[in-house]
């Protein structure tokens, strides 16, 4: 793996056709010091945007490129700083660009997504003979394919050449035992070479297994600096082998994450990932 800092400020949709994964930002919920663990990954002539938070379209402006310029999304789950810039998008879409971009998303998280957050500021934009808006007026919808012999929940389909497969996660609320007593959340597989766990609590079974089954390249996971709440702590991801800390980043850290740097290289994990870098995989 090659890890380049995007040097000039201008984004780009399209590369020689090498996987690249590009963090949008790499921030918790509520960091003001950077953006929000929002990833890109291009590869080829293909491009999909990993979660559209709140700030996303801010960032992605401030890096050269009109969001509208983004065609294709799959979201992780529904907290702000994952879908907080969707209505945005499908605004933009409809009214603007007159261009439906394209959702990767199984029809439990679409009724999920429009029902509890996206319907209040889209559907009642128009009417047509007592009809209102739905999510498919957005959206055009591609639906990933359920896959078998996993052992939890997961999906796959590709995107251009870009092959990406969902699981279920162990995310909220705080009690729940397993992913299957969650709320509706998932993580990402990237070309059967990179984990993203998106947002999880430490869920020792969800790495174990596919990191058995896949052997990834690079895992980027889920951390805070202390431990309780929603999110994995980086002591408890010190609980993973070795081997697998060594090729683990984290993400999704808060502000203070230099005093912990010494902490992270001590535990034997790669390292952070840092916002605005690509990640790039020949």
């Amino acid at each position: 793996m090659i890890i380049k800092t995007l040097d000039d400020k201008k984004l780009s949709l399209e590369n020689d056709g090498k996987l690249e994964l590009f963090f949008i930002g790499t921030g918790s919920a509520f960091t003001k010091r950077q953006y929000q663990t929002n990833l890109l990954i291009v590869k080829g002539k293909d491009h999909l945007l990993i979660d559209c938070g709140t700030k996303c379209p801010q960032a992605v402006s401030e890096l050269g490129i009109p969001v509208t310029q983004i065609k294709n999304f799959l979201i992780t789950h529904s907290h702000a700083d994952h879908i907080g810039g969707l209505e945005e998008i499908s605004l933009l879409g409809r009214y603007v660009t007159k261009r439906k971009p394209v959702m990767v998303i199984n029809e439990t998280y679409q009724h999920i997504l429009w029902d509890m957050s996206l319907r209040g500021g889209c559907e009642y934009n128009e009417e047509e003979a007592g009809d209102m808006l739905t999510f498919k007026d957005f959206w055009d919808v591609i639906r990933p394919q359920w896959l078998p012999d996993y052992n939890r929940e997961t999906f796959g389909l590709k995107v251009g050449n870009i092959d990406i497969k969902i699981m279920r996660t162990k995310h909220i609320p705080d009690s729940s035992f397993d992913w299957q007593s969650s709320f509706w959340s998932c993580g990402v597989i990237i070309d059967d070479r990179v984990f993203f766990t998106s947002d999880t609590r430490f869920d020792h079974d969800l790495i174990e297994f596919y990191e058995n089954k896949f052997n990834f390249e690079t895992i980027f996971h889920d951390c805070q600096f202390f431990t309780g709440g929603v999110h994995a702590s980086l002591d408890e991801i010190n609980s993973l082998s070795p081997e697998i800390k060594a090729k683990t980043y984290l993400t999704h850290y808060g502000d203070n994450w230099e005093e912990f740097d010494e902490t992270v290289n001590k535990y034997g994990f790669a390292g952070r990932a840092i916002q605005q870098q690509y990640y790039i995989f020949e």
